[in-house]
């Protein structure tokens, strides 16, 4: 589904990732994990296509595309969701609209109908429903008023909503308590646990991965994966720490 070959790019003229090299199947669930500075966000960025974020050698190919070729509306309309670690407030614009504008825009891109307004709904309730969410929250200012934990699952409910075949989700834990990382992993399990289906995890704890329990973990340091390895490396990473297991 998702193969980097030897990514390298820049952020301000500054070299963030050398070298890096990563193969993804449908139906697997892949964890990277690094210490700060590493380049784990800046990789995130680099497949949604953020501005800013350049791409200066390698290649990637998505679903059977050059996604560098593609724009980033284009690249979500292909099947990529990319996660935030702190999701943006839109003050003015309800959620509700905002979830049935992008659905619908994604569907106009691949060919399809779009949804009428009592199909939307319907599908919003039984998404908000996977991730304990109140109807009423959706008819607010996208994440205003929200706390952390209501903007990731209120992010996960987008997630349901646009039902991409790959998922990038970018310290998903971070601003979780317990109850509410329990009820975002079992929502990432729900939507995202499907032959058709990968995720990428980018995280740097080993509580997330409780819950969602990934296929392989990678390590990234200094822009590139330097181990990698299954499930047991997050527990070893826990353990020991980085600079260990890095050496």
């Amino acid at each position: 589904m998702l193969e980097i070959t030897d990514l390298h790019a820049t952020v301000a003229d500054k070299p963030i990732l050398k070298g890096l090299s990563l193969s993804i199947n449908a139906g697997e669930v892949h964890a990277i994990m690094g210490p700060n500075g590493a380049g784990k966000s800046t990789l995130g960025y680099t497949l949604g296509g953020r501005p800013g974020y350049e791409v200066t050698g390698g290649a990637i190919r998505f679903a059977g595309q050059d996604l560098l070729a593609l724009a980033p509306h284009e690249r979500a309309a292909a099947g990529l969701f990319l996660g935030f670690q702190y999701p943006v407030e839109i003050p003015g614009v309800s959620f509700v609209q905002f979830l049935r504008e992008a659905a619908n825009a994604q569907r106009r891109s691949r060919g399809e109908e779009p949804l009428s307004g009592g199909e939307f709904l319907k599908l919003a309730r039984e998404k908000a429903g996977l991730l304990r969410m109140d109807m009423d929250m959706l008819k607010r200012p996208v994440n205003v008023g929200f706390s952390g934990g209501e903007k990731k699952r209120a992010e996960m409910v987008q997630m349901g909503i646009l039902d991409p075949k790959l998922a990038i989700l970018d310290e998903t834990d971070s601003g979780l308590d317990i109850d509410a990382l329990r009820i975002v992993g079992e929502g990432i399990n729900a939507i995202m646990r499907a032959p058709g289906k990968a995720v990428l995890l980018i995280t740097h704890y080993q509580r997330l991965l409780d819950y969602v329990k990934p296929d392989f973990v990678h390590v990234l340091a200094a822009g590139r994966i330097v181990r990698s390895g299954g499930p047991e490396l997050a527990l070893e990473l826990e353990e020991q720490g980085y600079e260990a297991v890095v050496a």
